[in-house]
């Protein structure tokens, strides 16, 4: 039975590991932020423009990336089962799912843009968006790579390198932007095409400076993981695709969605595009928190099944569920407070900041259900569980938001508003259903590890 007690002794713990990968989280959503403001010159289209290629590619990429996620669950219960070497080679088969993983989403990121024409988005935000797509292609493998060696390093308790990369890609990124956005050095001014290869740029960074990191740690360590035997191990591979299959059907179910609402705002007007974008861009950064809190979970709740602590278990889940929650109700509070300040942020338009601002009130009701749900997955899925979190966004999303969503954006004629009352609808539903899902894990499962 979970007592208070045990709660304030993981509290500390969780902490710790969760606040450098929520700030390496923080990190990796700057960079969108960034090339949002730094596009806001370019005018309202390549506003527009970035926020819809985004929309669609990084769901692509993160769908796929999800197939990674395995690594979590293996590698955190090798871990504190004190099987290093286990731990070893889940990682090198994730560097191989994640070659494996680059033509597929290179091929539908593609595909994605004569799609995006057909479907009739604004001629004027196409124009900018085609060639943007096409240059973040090129960063997709050093993205998989990086995003697998990431997940082993947090796994085994080292999360400082993964947070320093992320934050410091920034400045990679930023740079590129200054130098082929706008043309300085002697380079030609690229405008948000520039921005795409900025960012596929800071993406080969990232992958070899994680690859640095690991390397050194491993050394340092005493662990050789550089000895290992690279050849791919099919069955630990189909683990990985085991565990991970669920997990990308559960990103691509909500990047899907606000892939499809985003597709909706350009059928509207460039204003309620590059507002939908903004508040898009806002929410998704106070999501990066839990999101890192999720990753926390995801590890420590892995390491406690590893070692068959079933105390530790639910303290772990339930304590960064806390965590949370405190940080996104505080976020909600925020957006609806002050929702012009925070749009005026990124742009100076006055209809466009009235419009964000509307959204993110309308956002601030889901913030704390938003980072239950991100949460209740990771910590479920240190567990093994992949397949709760993935029905949850398919019945919450697509069962009840969309048709909502659609309703009120156009026959009820709510335009943006419609979209975000059902996005809030649905994320509700989700929250709450993955928290009582988490609940009946912890009474009704055993402490089986993945590799009995």
């Amino acid at each position: 039975m979970l007592h208070l007690a045990d709660i304030r002794r993981e509290f500390r713990p969780m902490l710790r590991m969760a606040a450098p990968l929520a700030l390496a989280e923080l990190g990796w959503m700057a960079m969108g932020i960034v090339d949002t403001i730094m596009a806001g010159p370019l005018g309202p289209a390549a506003v527009g423009a970035g926020i819809l290629g985004n929309m669609v590619f990084y769901p692509l990429a993160m769908s796929f990336t999800g197939l990674l996620l395995g690594m979590d669950t293996l590698v955190s219960q090798a871990f504190g089962a004190r099987d290093p070497q286990d731990g070893r080679r889940t990682l090198v088969n994730g560097v191989w799912l994640a070659i494996a993983l680059t033509p597929f989403t290179v091929g539908l990121t593609m595909a994605s843009i004569p799609a995006l024409w057909a479907v009739k988005a604004n001629p004027h935000v196409m124009a900018e968006c085609a060639p943007y797509m096409r240059n973040l292609a090129w960063g997709l493998l050093p993205l998989f790579l990086f995003s697998a060696l990431r997940r082993y390093s947090q796994a085994v308790n080292v999360v400082k390198p993964v947070m320093f990369v992320l934050v410091s890609a920034n400045v990679v990124n930023f740079a590129g932007n200054w130098v082929l956005m706008y043309g300085h050095w002697g380079a030609p001014a690229m405008g948000l095409a520039g921005s795409g290869w900025s960012t596929s740029i800071s993406r080969v960074y990232m992958a070899l400076a994680m690859a640095a990191a690991v390397i050194w740690e491993e050394r340092r360590s005493g662990r050789a993981a550089v000895r290992l035997l690279w050849r791919p191990e099919w069955r630990r591979i189909r683990s990985l695709i085991s565990l991970g299959l669920p997990a990308t059907g559960q990103i691509a179910f909500e990047g899907a969605v606000f892939g499809i609402v985003t597709v909706l705002a350009a059928k509207l007007d460039e204003i309620s595009l590059a507002a939908h974008g903004i508040a898009v861009q806002v929410i998704a950064t106070t999501f990066m928190v839990p999101l890192g809190i999720s990753s926390a979970a995801a590890v420590r709740v892995g390491q406690a099944v590893g070692r068959r602590d079933e105390r530790g278990v639910a303290a772990a889940g339930w304590s960064a569920l806390a965590i949370a929650g405190l940080f996104m109700g505080m976020a909600g509070i925020a957006l609806w407070v002050a929702p012009r300040f925070i749009v005026r942020r990124f742009i100076a338009d006055a209809a466009v900041i009235a419009a964000g601002a509307t959204l993110l009130r309308i956002a601030a009701f889901f913030e704390l259900f938003d980072g239950l749900q991100v949460v209740a997955t990771g910590a479920l899925r240190g567990l093994g569980d992949t397949r709760s979190p993935m029905i949850a966004h398919f019945v919450g999303y697509w069962v009840i938001g969309m048709p909502i969503v659609y309703v009120l954006c156009f026959p009820m004629g709510w335009g943006a508003r419609g979209i975000w009352v059902g996005l809030t609808v649905a994320l509700i539903a989700i929250g709450a259903a993955l928290v009582v899902v988490w609940r009946a894990r912890l009474r009704g499962a055993g402490l089986k590890s993945r590799a009995d």
